[in-house]
């Protein structure tokens, strides 16, 4: 399953680098895209466990960037 979602408060493009890193290496994602020109994040992962996952990549990115929040 692919899904595109809204990130609110992605200040910094190096930030953003690292959260694509750090997402795109939880256990069942295929790949992440981080964008911080369009504030974006992309995720294509096990549909199955999707939610989990979306659960993961925040505490992942809220570590990197505590005000930054993935908008479902």
């Amino acid at each position: 399953m692919r899904k595109t979602f809204k990130l609110n408060d992605l200040d910094c493009a190096n930030c953003a680098a690292k959260m694509q890193e750090v997402i795109g290496k939880i256990d069942g994602v295929t790949s992440a895209n981080v964008n911080f020109m369009m504030q974006k994040l992309t995720i294509d992962a096990d549909s199955e466990r999707f939610d989990a996952i979306v659960d993961a990549a925040q505490a992942a990115i809220s570590k990197i960037e505590p005000d930054c929040t993935i908008v479902r």
